[in-house]
């Protein structure tokens, strides 16, 4: 069943109101009609089972039959603080992160970023990869989309360290511990926020890691292969999910 996001205000009673590109996607692409049902997800975690009661070329309208219970987020919050890719990398990224349950996106230039945005094209971007995200979570049938932040520098990235109950840092030079063994040492009841710091393609530079570290970030080894940086976050996340919150059933 097809399943759609709308701002709380355009749930009023059992009346619900589609707007923007959805309208066209469902009256165009999907060719759907009064009587035909859909699923509507308000962003705040309700989800609702949706008759169409009326359809033009500007908004959809629709009857609530009932709300729905489900469990389509985690628990465990999880934040990518990602290091600029090359290329449409980023694209990529926020698409299957959006699709494994990633609560925050926060796009991040190091000292080995080679993309440099200005605040144009920076603002530009994020509105795509929020887009991206929306986009995601509708196909995946979340019922909350994932946020996508301004870009930040890696010194305001470290100051968002103390906000959360673990931070990982992979790290292709770190030999002592693993993203393993750091599971195991936590207490999983007392983690609720974790935070995921990602460096682009020529990773972190030793001052970066030695920075994050004195702020309480843990380097992790993944294992005895170097993923590229579109691919460590999303093994970071599944990893994360899989022990401290809903992936694997």
């Amino acid at each position: 069943m097809n399943h759609f996001f709308v701002e709380p205000e355009d749930i009023r009673g059992d009346l619900v109101i589609i707007r923007g590109q959805d309208v066209k996607h469902i009256t165009r692409s999907l060719r759907l009609q009064p009587g035909d049902e859909i699923t509507v997800a308000d962003g705040l975690e309700n989800k609702y089972l949706v008759e169409l009661t009326a359809t033009n070329d500007k908004l959809v309208e629709g009857e609530i039959k009932k709300e729905l219970e489900v469990d389509a987020e985690s628990d465990i919050n999880v934040t990518l603080l990602q290091g600029l890719p090359k290329s449409k990398k980023m694209d990529l990224i926020v698409r299957k992160c959006t699709e494994l349950g990633i609560d925050k996106v926060i796009p991040m230039e190091t000292d080995h970023t080679v993309v440099k945005l200005s605040s144009s094209k920076a603002e530009k971007r994020k509105k795509r990869w929020q887009k991206i995200a929306k986009s995601a979570a509708k196909q995946s049938k979340r019922t909350r989309i994932p946020l996508v932040e301004d870009v930040i520098n890696f010194e305001s990235g470290l100051e968002l360290v103390a906000d959360y109950d673990l931070a990982v840092m992979p790290w292709v030079a770190e030999e002592k511990q693993g993203l393993k063994d750091i599971i195991q040492q936590q207490n999983t009841k007392e983690i609720e926020d974790v935070l995921i710091i990602i460096g682009p393609e020529g990773g972190f530079s030793p001052q970066e890691v030695a920075s994050a570290r004195e702020e309480g970030v843990q380097p992790v080894l993944l294992g005895p292969r170097t993923l590229r940086t579109e691919t460590a976050g999303l093994a970071v996340l599944t990893m994360l999910l899989y022990e401290l919150g809903d992936l694997g059933g």
